[in-house]
């Protein structure tokens, strides 16, 4: 599977180590560059290692001594030097860098100088008033830091869907490969797309567990192996993150999948739909209730159902239901209309380029975005106030805009639109005035600063915007970042029926750091009437695979095609753009 990830987080590890040791600068930032290669790099480094060491080295930005880690990783899963400096450390301050807001500066000052040793000792002199005296440790600084902790504290130790994802696509490949092995998936609430998990549920189906158990638990990248069994094994990789293994019977495949996955509340929903039928349902299939109290596999009874999920479902009197839906609220109510896939999208409407802050060319996100066979693309560098990403003043959005009219007349079969991500000021002003947005094709608002606002100031903030004629959609409503900050909390039912009378769309951002709207607030949109937007606010080119975060999200929202502005035929998509303000 791809380590790429576990690569970057460790040279990230031990350029924070070696900053809080003090040591020199330079190494740390070569240490950060490789992490952002290994972050960017389209193929995966360990499997290149282990082709070709000397490859690894002739990849810009990873030198000699970097490329031996990557080597020395790809064969054993872990870096000697990683674990060097992560010994001279106290075992819990690394912890401490989680807290958000906290860099490696501040952490290496709250050591140091006021004996933070990790999260507890943290809590504990923020509540003595012990760091108050520390230099740069203000009432205000240590209030956000107190708040930052709360939050951390409450987000827990869940890894992030766009990190567990393809760690999960990558071991179902590998595990598919192994001999007897006859189905093979990932459950539990990665398969339900839950924007966090707690740890990766794997399936398969064999008559033959013991040496598929044997490769999961020894397979590279494997830190420790916490439960080894016949037909159940638990590891940790790298990474921290827990990966449990099951086998189930190819006969019963259909019924376990659908146990495993969940979620409780679904399952109850079923077992419950199942006995006033007259049945009883488990993980090894839905049988005859005869009424006796022993499981019905161990007294060898043949199910009703069992091979397919479809087939339990069917026999339960119910439509196959998506596992995006399976939360346990009305989802069996009635035949579930059906929810957008991701060939539905046509068209991406939030990107930026080299711009702002972006990595590639107009005329190369246009490239990409048409090999993908999407029919359009809106460009939508950050305007004038997004100082950190390099925002377009007046006169640099308005050269912008005539380099991306250029690049639409070279670049064919694609419409390629001038677009702006501008700033929702904190009093709800936009970022350009008027007559600027006026020349553009697409407004994609989003608010980026002042992101703890009060609910009734952030309502009235995003209402204007909504209510302003030239906006075309509200980027990342909320502006939180997944275990980072929870982003602001408006009256989100005033501003879903204020944006379904307007008519203007609310995105749901596919990056994984943000899914935002959420699950829920995309289910309030649609019942308010609101159209929703799917983007993945590409940065460079890779970015575009983060789309199916996107549509996940709006599937447990319940978004159908119909809902969806980026999946509408171009003419109706036409249409309803010049609607607004135009």
């Amino acid at each position: 599977m791809s380590a790429n990830a576990d690569i970057a987080r460790l040279f990230h590890e031990m350029a924070d180590a070696l900053e809080l040791l003090g040591e020199n600068a330079f190494r740390v930032n070569a240490l950060r560059k490789v992490a952002r290669v290994a972050e960017d790099a389209t193929a995966d480094l360990a499997a290149v290692a282990r082709t070709d060491p000397k490859a690894v080295e002739a990849i810009e930005g990873i030198g000699a001594s970097s490329a031996r880690k990557i080597v020395e990783f790809a064969g054993s899963g872990a870096m000697r030097e990683h674990a060097e400096l992560l010994a001279k450390l106290p075992p819990g301050l690394m912890q401490v860098l989680r807290v958000p807001g906290l860099g490696p500066r501040t952490v290496k000052l709250l050591w140091e100088q006021g004996g933070v040793t990790d999260l507890a000792t943290l809590k504990t002199k923020l509540a003595s008033g012990e760091l108050a005296g520390l230099p740069r440790m203000g009432p205000k600084t240590l209030q956000n830091i107190a708040e930052n902790l709360a939050f951390l504290e409450t987000a827990g130790q869940r890894t992030r869907l766009g990190d567990a994802l393809p760690v999960a696509d990558a071991l179902v490949a590998e595990l598919s490969k192994l001999p007897g092995v006859k189905e093979v998936a990932f459950a539990g609430s990665l398969r339900r797309g839950r924007e966090t998990i707690g740890d990766v549920d794997l399936l398969v189906a064999t008559t033959k567990p013991s040496p598929v158990m044997h490769a999961f638990t020894s397979r590279p990248g494997v830190a420790k192996v916490l439960a080894h069994g016949e037909t159940k094994s638990s590891v940790r990789l790298a990474s921290g993150l827990q990966v449990d293994l099951r086998a189930v019977a190819p006969a019963a495949w259909g019924a376990a999948l659908l146990y495993f996955t969940g979620s409780k509340e679904h399952n109850v929903l079923l077992r419950e739909r199942a006995q006033r039928k007259g049945l009883r349902l488990n993980e090894y299939g839905l049988f005859k209730d005869d009424g006796k109290p022993e499981p019905p596999q161990d007294r060898g009874l043949t199910p009703v159902a069992a091979a397919t999920e479809a087939k339990v479902y069917e026999a339960l009197g119910l439509p196959w239901i998506p596992p995006e839906l399976r939360e346990g609220h009305d989802e069996c109510g009635g035949t579930p209309a059906p929810l957008i896939e991701l060939s539905d999208i046509r068209r991406e409407l939030h990107c930026h380029t080299t711009a702002s802050d972006g990595a590639c060319t107009i005329e190369e996100m246009a490239e990409e975005a048409k090999r993908r066979g999407f029919d359009a693309i809106a460009i939508t560098d950050h305007s004038r106030s997004s100082a950190q990403a390099n925002g377009l003043s007046v006169e640099r959005l308005r050269e912008h805009i005539a380099a991306i009219r250029a690049a639409a007349r070279r670049v064919s079969g694609i419409h390629i639109l001038a677009g702006s991500e501008v700033d929702i000021l904190a009093d709800g002003r936009l970022d350009y005035p008027d007559e600027v947005l006026a020349e553009l094709d697409w407004v994609v608002a989003s608010p980026h600063t002042a992101l703890k606002q009060e609910p009734a100031a952030a309502t009235k903030r995003l209402l204007a915007a909504i209510e302003h004629p030239l906006v075309h959609v509200i980027g990342h409503p909320s502006g939180r970042m997944l275990g980072g900050r929870p982003g602001l909390e408006p009256d989100w039912a005033a501003l879903f029926k204020a944006a379904a009378r307007s008519g203007v769309a609310m995105e749901i951002n596919a990056n994984p750091h943000r899914l935002d709207l959420r699950d829920q607030l995309v289910r309030a949109a649609l019942a308010a009437g609101c159209h929703i937007a799917i983007d993945t606010d590409a940065h460079g080119l890779d970015n575009f695979d983060l789309l199916r975060f996107g549509v996940l999200t709006g599937r447990r929202g319940g978004l159908t095609a119909e809902g969806c502005v980026n999946a509408w035929p171009w003419k109706r998509f036409e249409a309803w753009r010049h609607s607004r303000g135009r």
